[in-house]
């Protein structure tokens, strides 16, 4: 099932997960009283990253426009956020 996957969504899916553990990482440290709300800003950072990068390659023509990757770095950045919770709680 994972071999059908291509390598560009893998690599978005990486970057996702270090972009993930970076904005937790900094969120948690901006936001040491309310858990939650640092949870919730670095996945709606990852979100808007993720897909901006895609329409970005869409309106400057530079780069293939493809909703899955912005869909492979989500999932990504999810699981970069979750990494990180072990460590907060």
């Amino acid at each position: 099932m994972f071999k059908k996957i291509k390598p560009d969504k893998w690599r978005h899916f990486e970057v996702g997960i270090l972009m993930g553990l970076i904005l937790q990482f900094f969120s948690w440290k901006i936001f040491t009283d309310n858990f939650w709300l640092s949870v919730a800003i670095s996945a709606i950072i990852v979100i808007a990253v993720s897909y901006g990068f895609e329409l970005f390659s869409k309106i400057t023509g530079k780069g293939t426009y493809d909703f899955i990757d912005a869909v492979a770095s989500v999932i990504g950045g999810i699981i970069g956020i979750a990494l990180t919770l072990p460590f907060q709680l």
